[in-house]
């Protein structure tokens, strides 16, 4: 079970200083979850440090790097694969483990200082952090880093994150037969609710709250980014954040006396993967979200009306939409308990991480509800789910993988070099800091059905895609080049 979160949003004159080493983020936050739970003593019983892998750390074991720095020495210590799903996946395996008494106090710890990277980068000036020891013995991998590009995305320079959520959002509003402007006033209102919610959240990066119409009005700062994204519809990443939690048993908590009203039960745990995203037979749906999600629910022997807090992991609005029709969730239930990665923060790995601590404090206040958590890494690649609650489960923390079952699936075939006509399935226009369109990226179906990517830089071409709905539209693709038939 959760005893103790811990959360840290460095906003200030913090920036390019010592106390933004991620290292020393991690250990105030630990100290942090600690503190909550009542039980200082909990991190000298540390068994196992377990992080969130940080882009920004370069230290071959950063869980032993902030070991040390807690002056505990842990048995284990241990990195997950890159992805925001895995701060839940952690938490499931978690429990595992200290369900068979392989460990007895576990924390997990994750780091972005990605608003102190930036400003030394801007600035040319030496970060003041704990120098990575290349000699260090690198930690214990969690599990293996899982490919999540097709060569056919790969041959073309496809993969960020920013060129392919635009692309699910425009299949998405194809798909939903609404016009670009209708879509667009939907997606603002849908995320003007998150940034509701990160009004009254002390953690969140931003506070003020923003209207749909500012959300999605491009402006000099509110720029087009990946049509039909503005910078208000995207993960924010100026931000200097971390958060832990420690997790422990029945039995260590009552030795410490930690108080059984700072006790949150995982009740669930499941981890999927989706195909590449080249291989999906839609682009608007995610079988891996739909069989995790569902199976955490059963498992727990809930269905997701039953479900008082939900935290729908957030990248994109895109990924919002999709994980709540998969799920059976109303885009007008409140989605979040943060505000999400655009306005809370928190925009590579470690998001999770802080929409759990949230959660633990939600369920504190609601003793009795459930809360649930999706979390999403890579292109809705990677997926970990759980539920919880103050009240204990009837049989133990139950775990799944039922990624046969994902895997059953049919995908859809991929030609790299087919040439000929093809109809746009979705796209996105990318938009330079100047704000003018730079690239068009698009996925087009041959009369095969076959799914081919292709690129255009035509001004005319990026221009009549942003002005119209061109989901559906004949084209010719020739050279990797699309030309639209207009």
């Amino acid at each position: 079970m959760v005893v103790g979160a811990g959360q840290l949003n460095l906003t200030g004159d913090e920036a390019v200083g010592e106390r933004t080493d991620p290292i020393r983020m991690m250990a105030e936050a630990t100290r942090l979850a600690a503190a909550d739970a009542g039980a200082n003593s909990l991190i000298d019983k540390l068994t196992s440090v377990r992080i969130v892998n940080i882009l920004s750390v370069r230290h071959p074991n950063p869980g032993r790097v902030l070991a040390d720095e807690l002056g505990v020495n842990p048995h284990d210590t241990a990195l997950s694969p890159v992805g925001g799903n895995s701060p839940q996946s952690l938490v499931n395996h978690a429990c595992i483990d200290l369900l068979t008494g392989s460990d007895e106090v576990i924390l997990i710890a994750g780091c972005e200082p990605w608003r102190t990277r930036q400003s030394a980068q801007r600035s040319g000036q030496a970060l003041p952090w704990i120098p990575a020891d290349p000699d260090m013995k690198r930690a214990r991998r969690t599990s293996p880093e899982m490919a999540m590009s097709h060569e056919a995305e790969i041959a073309l320079g496809i993969g960020m994150p920013i060129q392919v959520y635009p692309i699910f959002e425009t299949a998405i509003r194809a798909a939903s037969g609404n016009s670009p402007e209708e879509h667009l006033t939907q997606i603002g209102e849908l995320w003007s609710r998150f940034a509701e919610v990160a009004k009254s959240n002390p953690y969140a990066a931003e506070q003020g709250g923003f209207s749909a119409e500012e959300i999605i009005t491009p402006s000099a700062s509110n720029r087009w980014i990946g049509y039909p994204y503005t910078k208000w519809l995207v993960s924010n990443d100026r931000v200097d954040q971390s958060a832990a939690l420690i997790l422990t048993t029945v039995e260590t908590a009552n030795a410490l006396g930690i108080s059984s009203d700072r006790w949150v039960f995982p009740h669930t745990g499941t981890d999927t993967a989706e195909a590449l995203v080249s291989q999906r037979d839609r682009l608007d749906h995610s079988p891996a979200i739909r069989i995790g999600g569902h199976r955490a629910l059963e498992l727990a022997e809930v269905d997701v009306d039953d479900i008082a807090h939900l935290d729908v992991y957030s990248c994109f609005p895109s990924a919002v939409q999709i994980a709540a029709t998969e799920l059976g969730l109303g885009l007008d239930r409140q989605l979040t308990v943060t505000g999400g990665l655009t306005f809370a923060g928190g925009p590579w790995n470690n998001y999770v991480t802080h929409s759990i601590a949230t959660m633990v404090n939600k369920l504190r206040e609601d003793a009795g509800s459930k809360g649930f958590i999706t979390a999403n890494g890579g292109l809705i690649s990677k997926h970990a789910f759980g539920v919880y609650s103050t009240t204990p489960p009837t049989d133990n923390f139950r775990y799944e993988y039922p990624q046969d079952e994902v895997d059953a699936i049919p995908g859809r075939e991929v030609s790299m070099d087919y040439e000929g006509p093809v109809n746009i399935e979705a796209y996105t226009v990318l938009h330079d800091r100047d704000l003018a369109p730079s690239q068009a990226i698009l996925t087009t179906l041959n009369p095969e059905g076959e799914r081919r990517w292709a690129t255009s830089d035509d001004a005319d071409t990026m221009a009549w895609l942003v002005a119209n709905e061109g989901g559906g539209h004949s084209a010719v693709v020739r050279e990797n080049s699309l030309h639209l038939n207009l």
